[in-house]
């Protein structure tokens, strides 16, 4: 009896829990094909690095957008309902691009991609609190830590598409030679960046496809339900949810270091490529190697931190891996050349764990609180919303230093990120010290 109690995953839940992960994998791959995209529009559409970076801004405003809503409407109806909900507006999102590719407007694709993420709110606000309720609640963070290893794999396979599909399919003229087209043939040009955006309109047109089939096979399935009563789905039971939550420091602090979790997450898999290209002068194609590198020491390390949460509390190793990310931000920002593109690669390791911990740490013993709690987490995603737009402008303005770059410069905020994290994980080892003494 012991030994059921304890499983991870019951096996009467088995087939739910793997069709739920699968979809950690398809928004990882959203967020991994677009990562690169950043660097591609600003070479196709000749826009500074703080405009090119509001496709992140776009990105991931949807989760900020969608988040509480999406938790409302799984909170009073169930959580197949907020997939479904999910992979429709995930698969809407992507359909547009054929549009905006042939308008060839940069705000239809920055539209496109806010719905797009207003489907992976809703799959995010809602498949990581599922998870967490497959089972006991004393391995609900090995479970999540589990399907969460998934979310790389399709981020990794996001990263070779617009590798082999699209970087690789581009006008190889680089941003210099389109300028000077842009003066002597505005018409070659426009021929160009037509192609171009025809180029990464593909692959999203694609993964369109492949998500409705998924709304198809999540439509037919059988999948646990929950309904919520009738206080709870009522407007005075949200308000003192929310109260609730917002008297929890574990939670409110929780909310916090995601979002800095998130913005140094996207910050360091986005400006890779221009890292590389500016410091190195490395092709695209070639610096989307070192994301690939990165994403597989991600996937890497994840798994053996799974593995080492059977022995060492989740503050404990949250704060080891902070600190790890200072160092080696720090050489990113300190070190010249290959060493510090390294460091750079390297930070990924130091990241793997992060998300899925703290998401358990916050919801951990909220019980149907978590539905809305899930909401803030969600949110919090909106760090990778707001910094990347703003190392963008460091990179565009940060001059002021003779021995660093700009875009060595730029990484000081992932290195503020990584200290509020380290922050935030020795409070949380303090309370579990604490919890263990009582």
């Amino acid at each position: 009896m012991m030994n059921e109690k304890v499983k991870i995953i019951p096996k009467a839940l088995v087939f739910p829990f793997v069709l739920v992960t699968t979809l950690f994998a398809l928004w990882g791959f959203a967020n991994d094909i677009t990562n690169p995209m950043v660097a591609a529009f600003k070479n196709i559409l000749l826009i500074s690095n703080f405009e090119s970076s509001l496709v992140q801004f776009a990105f991931y405003g949807g989760y900020c957008f969608m988040a509480i809503p999406a938790a409302l409407f799984i909170k009073r109806f169930d959580y197949k309902k907020g997939i479904l909900t999910g992979l429709g507006l995930y698969s809407i999102g992507c359909f547009l691009f054929l549009p905006a590719g042939h308008a060839m407007a940069f705000w239809a694709f920055l539209i496109a991609y806010f719905i797009m993420t207003c489907g992976l709110a809703f799959l995010e606000t809602t498949s990581n609190p599922y998870i967490l309720s497959m089972g006991p609640e004393q391995t609900s963070t090995q479970r999540l830590n589990f399907a969460q290893a998934f979310n790389p794999m399709g981020s990794l396979t996001g990263m070779l598409i617009a590798r082999q599909l699209i970087l690789a399919r581009l006008n190889p003229a680089t941003e210099a030679q389109r300028a000077e087209l842009l003066k002597l043939n505005p018409d070659a040009l426009t021929a160009i960046q037509k192609a171009d955006l025809e180029v990464v309109s593909g692959p999203y047109l694609v993964l369109g496809i492949v998500v409705l089939a998924f709304f198809v096979i999540f439509l037919v399935s059988r999948l646990p339900k929950e309904k919520p009563t009738v206080d709870d789905a009522s407007d005075k039971g949200n308000m003192a949810t929310f109260r609730r939550l917002l008297k929890n420091s574990r939670y409110v602090s929780s909310v916090m270091a995601q979002a800095f979790y998130v913005g140094v997450q996207i910050m360091v898999w986005t400006f890779i490529i221009q890292y590389a290209g500016h410091e190195l002068n490395m092709p695209k194609v070639q610096a989307q190697n070192y994301n690939m590198i990165a994403m597989i020491i991600f996937v890497t390390s994840r798994f053996v931190c799974t593995f080492l949460l059977k022995y060492i509390k989740p503050g404990n190793l949250l704060m080891s891996l902070a600190i790890g990310g200072i160092m080696f931000t720090s050489g990113v920002i300190f070190i010249k050349g290959m060493t510090g593109l390294y460091c750079l690669v390297a930070i990924s390791a130091c990241m793997s764990l992060m998300f899925p911990t703290i998401y358990g740490i916050a919801l951990r013993g909220l019980g149907d609180d978590a539905k809305l709690g899930s909401a803030g987490l969600i949110f919090a995603i909106g760090g990778g919303c707001l910094m990347p737009p703003l190392q963008g402008l460091l990179i565009d303005k940060a001059h002021w230093f003779s021995s660093l770059s700009s875009i060595r410069v730029s990484f000081v905020l992932p290195l503020i990120c990584f200290v509020v994290i380290a922050t935030y994980a020795r409070f949380v080892s303090r309370r579990e010290e604490r919890s263990s003494v009582q």
